[in-house]
């Protein structure tokens, strides 16, 4: 127990520490290359964070599990939104620029649907089977693509060169070994503290379904919360909403789209509750942007978002 105990404090540790200079490795990296924080957040950091779902993912589809592939990326982004926004909200109101309410939060709305009407055509539309099929991942991969280059371009007109007070800006080589340090702490620090935490509960009799609802579906989501936080706790709310977003549209356009290329993903197990859960965290996203505070995802929005993410947990817990 004492040991399992020192691996859970050591992979917080590194979570922790990861997520510190990841951010301000980000933050450095947008200002020198003359990019928008918003979409260093989006491609760089949302990816990075998502290692561990693409990682377990891509050999769910290998090993023909397709149940793996599928319930990681739709347990992943409806919890980044609820739970990691929501708390991310709770710390720190984050600003929304009109870009980001005119195109970004659209357009994950926009992905969540076609994944919706893509993996169950069968029951939509009549059209063949509930599942991705080999040309529905080419199609989530080409607009992956399509949606990095555009970002990227338009990352470079709102970029913000100014560094804030006080902010250190460190040297581009600097910057990325700070990112590639900071992900490795994320990844490795959350495997220890899962296994660690998994470990602990089993000694404690706590049950196998307990663990499976919270640990593990957390799990893996866990650099994205830590980054969220410790983005919000900088003051760097467009990083963190960067992030949610970017996770969000790896997430189903290149690890579900890449995991579809390597063997077809059925979806009949995935009941239409977790879908409905799944579309409305999309666009919650773009209501809390214009009720209350406009503009703004602020405290009461991150509370109804914890609410939902309650809400849903228990109705799995339930039906386990």
């Amino acid at each position: 127990m004492i040991v399992e105990i020192l691996l859970l404090l050591l992979g917080l540790s590194l979570v922790v520490f990861g997520a510190e200079i990841l951010v301000d490795g980000a933050s450095s990296l947008a200002r020198k290359a003359g990019i928008s924080e918003f979409v260093i957040g989006l491609t760089i950091v949302g990816m990075g964070t998502s290692a561990p779902e693409m990682v377990v993912s891509f050999l769910g589809a290998i090993e023909g599990n397709a149940d793996i592939a599928i319930g990681n990326v739709i347990g992943s982004n409806i919890f980044n939104t609820l739970l990691i926004l929501g708390v991310t909200a709770m710390i720190l109101p984050m600003a929304v620029t009109e870009e980001n309410r005119r195109k970004d939060i659209p357009v994950n709305i926009v992905i969540t649907l076609l994944l919706i009407l893509l993996g169950m055509s069968g029951t939509i539309f009549g059209i063949g089977d509930n599942k991705l099929s080999r040309i529905d991942g080419g199609i989530l991969v080409a607009c992956f693509i399509a949606y990095m280059v555009q970002a990227f371009i338009q990352g470079r007109k709102n970029a913000n060169p100014e560094a804030a007070e006080g902010e250190v800006v460190r040297p581009i080589w600097l910057a990325l070994l700070m990112i590639a340090g900071g992900l490795a702490g994320l990844i490795f620090g959350g495997r220890f503290f899962v296994n660690s935490a998994t470990a602990i509960a089993q000694m404690l009799g706590v049950s196998d379904k307990f663990i499976a609802i919270t640990i593990l579906a957390g799990g893996t989501s866990m650099p994205e919360l830590v980054t969220c936080i410790v983005a919000a706790a900088k003051k760097k709310g467009q990083l963190a909403l960067g992030n949610i977003l970017g996770s969000n549209i790896f997430n189903i356009l290149l690890i579900l789209g890449g995991s579809a290329l390597i063997t077809p993903l059925s979806m009949s197990d995935v009941s239409w509750v977790d879908l409905g859960v799944l579309m409305l965290s999309a666009i919650i996203i773009w209501g809390a942007t214009i009720t209350g505070e406009k503009n703004k995802i602020d405290r009461a929005d991150g509370f109804a978002f914890l609410c939902i993410e309650a809400a849903y947990m228990a109705w799995l817990f339930i039906k386990l």
